[in-house]
């Protein structure tokens, strides 16, 4: 597929050093999507389903993080949460948005967590889905997806993991997601920031402080999929019980994949969180 012709390229941004790829919807309060860290992610795999609508309430923007799809990483990037955060407040600045309301996926609930926590005054509201950001023990499926090695077998493996619902993994899907893993660059990235093991610090490494987490003031809307395999239930209950003004939404047969296991209402749903006064 031409650069021309590829969905997954959209605008770009010079965000210090770093080419910066994303996509830009709609009108209104300023909503970043932030997407997870499965391998050969890109925003617009991860948010596909949910621009679009959302962006009939808001402007839509949702960038490559920095390692991440589109997104060119100078050679010396050191991958780490000051990395991702520093990358994401850089781009709010070159767009030039005082505040913005963040939707974090997973790694991505990670790196908005943060975000709020050091720059308060940025952020408007969070929703969280499958999110990171707290200490939580290493899970097969967590392990499994950092520690992805190319082949669309394992590809087919993954998603899996990903998704409750094997309807919703089809091959043509793997084949797509396989591709897009073994692009030049993007494994040797994906590899400095989960390997080697025990991977258990990196999810360490992703998480904040939990008194800083519990003086935070932003509403939170906490999403999760009652079988995810990957980031286990229990560590969204314990961030709504962290978080002072946070409620938590729990999808039942849903794996990894909310905003794709339940597209419809999981837009209406933080389309509507998201529009109250």
């Amino acid at each position: 597929m031409s650069d021309a012709n590829n969905p997954e390229i959209g605008n770009r941004l010079r965000v210090g050093q770093i080419e910066t790829n994303y996509h830009d919807r709609g009108q209104g309060c300023p909503v970043l999507m932030i997407h997870g860290s499965g391998p050969g992610v890109t925003a617009w795999a991860n948010w596909r389903l949910n621009i679009g609508p959302l962006s009939q309430r808001a402007r839509v923007i949702a960038p490559d993080m920095v390692g991440f799809g589109y997104t060119e990483a100078p050679p010396s990037t050191s991958y780490d949460l000051d990395t991702w955060v520093d990358h994401l407040v850089g781009f709010i600045d070159a767009l030039s948005l005082p505040k913005v309301d963040l939707i974090g996926n997973s790694f991505g609930g990670g790196v908005s967590l943060a975000m709020a926590a050091r720059y308060p005054d940025r952020v408007r509201r969070l929703v969280l889905m499958g999110s990171v950001g707290t200490s939580f023990p290493l899970t097969p499926g967590l392990d499994a997806v950092w520690g992805y090695e190319p082949s669309l077998q394992s590809m087919k493996g993954l998603l899996d993991v990903f998704a409750h619902d094997r309807n919703l993994v089809s091959d043509e899907l793997a084949e797509l997601r396989y591709r897009a893993s073994i692009r030049p660059g993007v494994q040797e990235r994906f590899g400095r920031m989960f390997s080697p093991g025990p991977r258990q610090r990196y999810i360490d490494a992703l998480a904040t402080p939990e008194e800083q987490l519990r003086s935070l003031p932003h509403e939170a809307l906490i999403i999760h999929g009652r079988e995810d395999r990957v980031i286990p239930l229990q560590n969204s209950i314990n961030l709504a019980l962290i978080l002072q003004r946070a409620q938590l939404h729990v999808f039942p047969h849903c794996g990894h994949w909310t905003q794709i296991e339940w597209t419809e209402t999981f837009n209406r749903l933080v389309g509507d969180f998201l529009a109250e006064a």
